[in-house]
């Protein structure tokens, strides 16, 4: 076998590994060598060999049964140290700091994978758990959820319709399950700038996103602001939309994006166009206010 040949091959296994590791989600944490095959079509010889192979390494872990497979810790420790070389990361926490502050609510920073969103930023209004930080690897849908629509919207036509493929849930009476007025809101979206997420993923939680663009002005993150539908009224959702556009656009050009000559987010500061900062109530604090 020549270099070249055994160059190819070794990108053929690795491509096979990530197969097997990308057959495991959120709602199927545990599969078998069985499992893994049908949903890889790789035969079950193979699976075996590289599940063994990725349990070695740490990439996999087996339960106590030993004829079930779980992703390994070593992959929740290279995805946290990826997630915080990010420079969106890096960059952010000044942006959702000042958002929280000036809406008084809860501030959600996520990063599309390609089929989710994944958190890499909170910032919490609740005096509980004032200014919590999360570095994990959470993840919430995209359907459903004022950061997953404002990313998913700016999406090419394939990507949109790979993540219908792959379900839309109901979470609650409000959440859009239905294909074509999916894609009718996301057209909305594009067409004003932000996303609504009114009381779909979680009930009586209202959350206004807004996209972020890299250097090469692709959509690959969004912000939202989240809070109790009581506080954050359709009235108010104008207003802090604006306000929510701004700090997007803001991060998106700290990132190396640079709007066309018609925007006005260059000029502004995390201050302006910002919404009056809504006096919070003792009452009780809705169970959704952690929604995104």
């Amino acid at each position: 076998m020549t270099s070249v040949d055994s160059g190819r091959q070794s990108v053929k296994s690795l491509f096979k590994m990530l197969e097997v590791l990308e057959a495991f989600s959120s709602t199927d944490p545990e599969l078998s060598v069985v499992e893994i095959a049908r949903r890889t079509g790789l035969p079950r010889t193979t699976v075996h060999r590289i599940v063994d192979s990725l349990r070695s390494v740490g990439f996999l872990e087996q339960d106590a049964s030993r004829d079930r497979y779980r992703l390994g810790i070593k992959l929740f420790e290279l995805g946290g140290s990826a997630l915080m070389n990010l420079p969106l990361y890096r960059e952010a926490p000044p942006f959702v700091d000042t958002l929280a502050k000036l809406s008084g609510e809860d501030v959600h920073l996520c990063v599309f994978d390609g089929a989710q969103m994944v958190f890499v930023n909170r910032r919490s209004q609740i005096a509980a758990r004032p200014h919590n930080t999360v570095i994990t690897m959470e993840a919430s849908p995209c359907h459903s959820t004022g950061v997953g629509k404002a990313a998913l919207a700016f999406q090419s036509d394939a990507v949109i319709d790979r993540v219908i493929r792959a379900g839309l849930p109901r979470f609650t009476p409000s959440t859009i399950v239905e294909p074509k007025r999916l894609k009718a809101e996301l057209a909305a979206i594009r067409s004003r700038g932000y996303s609504v997420d009114d009381c779909e993923h979680e009930p009586e939680l209202r959350c206004v996103g807004a996209p972020i663009r890299n250097s090469a002005g692709r959509v690959f993150a969004a912000i939202s602001v989240s809070g109790p539908s009581r506080r954050v009224t359709a009235e108010w959702v104008p207003e802090l939309a604006r306000t929510v556009m701004t700090h997007a656009e803001l991060l998106s050009i700290r990132l190396g994006y640079q709007p066309d000559s018609h925007s006005r987010a260059a000029d502004a500061t995390p201050e302006r166009n910002a919404p009056k900062r809504r006096q919070r109530t003792t009452a009780g604090t809705a169970q959704g206010e952690r929604g995104a």
